[in-house]
């Protein structure tokens, strides 16, 4: 098979072959890659093996990221919770898989990642497992009323009727007082965590890029806003991406209100499932919140080549990192974030 080299961002027939490949995600759309480039400066290509000026067949994307602090390697693809290899049959990816080691090996790349929503292990062992995530994602063909009758009692659906007996006003959209909104919450929830902060840059250019493809919604309770969550779209399937609140404000519900508004808003526009996104094996209280929707959830393995070794995966432990960040004030944190998240994709 002859392998061929395309710009995502230049040449049309990715957006075609985007639009109708049955595991493409919004993560493939070329508004995704763009704000990658804007945002990071990594460079996007997509390999395929079909020849020039024909309808692509195929296509496998990857971003290179260099960086003096990680090492320069290829991923598929940064900040994106999955990335399917478009292919006609995972046999195929073999093939492109050849491609790479070379490409790898000559130019002497620390690895090269792919974080496929399927298992890729029996097509090529060259790719070995790297990290695993949980996955969850909500089916949305049963009628509302179904849906809801699957929440959970006490923890979904009572605090979702909390949140409409104290009148939490909801707003959706893309407007700059939006991303204001969200991202001051943001600041919020990642300090909590002892986490740095995305760029502002990245919403902005989300934002710019994805357009359609991209909202924000905001529960506020009267003028206050309490909770935030970014979401993406392609097709029939939304993704839940980033989600933020004010701890001061819980009891009200805000959390539960918007995925309830994101589930009835998703389902009237014709989606068919809710992707809720990976969440770190660690993450139990998360991993629960995400059960008590009724999703179904399975592994998601991220695969390399070379394999990771424990002392590369340890060098950049969230949990030592944390202790750092916990003490940074938030002026010194957003440049931090700002800083070191081209370098972590």
């Amino acid at each position: 098979m002859d392998i061929n080299c395309i710009n995502p961002l230049s040449d049309s027939r990715w957006n075609d072959l985007v639009a109708r490949h049955p595991h493409a995600s919004a993560f493939h759309n070329r508004g995704w890659l763009e704000a990658l480039s804007r945002t990071y400066g990594y460079e996007s290509f997509v390999l395929t093996s079909t020849p020039a000026n024909q309808p692509l067949n195929d296509g496998v994307v990857f971003c290179r990221v260099s960086s003096w602090i990680t090492g320069t390697r290829l991923v598929s693809l940064p900040f994106s919770d999955h990335c399917d290899p478009l292919l006609n049959d995972l046999a195929e990816l073999r093939e492109f898989s050849s491609w790479l080691r070379l490409k790898r090996d000559s130019e002497r790349y620390k690895y090269i990642e792919i974080r496929p929503l399927s298992q890729i292990a029996d097509e090529d062992r060259e790719f070995q497992w790297s990290q695993s995530y949980c996955f969850h994602e909500l089916d949305l063909t049963p009628s509302l009323e179904q849906i809801f009758r699957k929440l959970h009692k006490d923890s979904i659906q009572r605090r979702i009727q909390r949140a409409e007996r104290e009148g939490l006003v909801y707003e959706a959209g893309r407007s700059e007082r939006l991303v204001n909104e969200f991202y001051r919450l943001l600041l919020i929830t990642r300090r909590r965590h002892h986490l740095l902060p995305q760029p502002r840059l990245w919403l902005k250019n989300l934002v710019e890029c994805m357009r359609d493809n991209i909202e924000i919604r905001v529960a506020r309770k009267e003028s206050t806003p309490i909770a935030a969550m970014l979401t993406l779209q392609h097709r029939s399937s939304v993704i839940y991406k980033y989600g933020c609140s004010d701890e001061k404000f819980h009891n009200l519900g805000g959390m539960p209100f918007l995925f309830w508004k994101l589930i009835e808003e998703s389902k009237t526009s014709g989606a068919e499932k809710v992707d809720f996104g990976r969440s770190d094996l660690n993450q139990r209280t998360l991993i629960a919140f995400k059960d008590k929707f009724g999703a179904t959830k399975k592994l998601l393995h991220y695969y390399r080549y070379p394999k990771a070794t424990e002392t590369g995966r340890r060098r950049w432990d969230g949990r030592i990192l944390r202790q750092f960040f916990s003490i940074l004030p938030d002026s010194v944190s957003t440049t931090a974030g700002k800083v070191l998240y081209r370098h972590i994709g």
